[in-house]
């Protein structure tokens, strides 16, 4: 996954999410999504925890 700021991350994933919630996506696409989802889940939740702790090594 190309470097992309946490802004633009979340926006993919509530799209992801808002396409997921479409009752009438095909079950491939869906599984494609999803597993779409989780990288983007991962990637953000990567970067929170990187500022986690770049504030708390600032406090300490």
């Amino acid at each position: 996954m190309a470097e992309k700021n946490f802004e633009t991350l979340l926006k993919e994933l509530e799209e992801v999410v808002k396409d997921l919630e479409n009752k009438e996506i095909p079950l491939d696409e869906a599984v494609k999504k999803y597993q779409l989802g989780l990288e983007l889940s991962k990637a953000c939740y990567n970067m929170l925890e990187g500022a986690e702790k770049l504030v708390v090594k600032e406090i300490k």
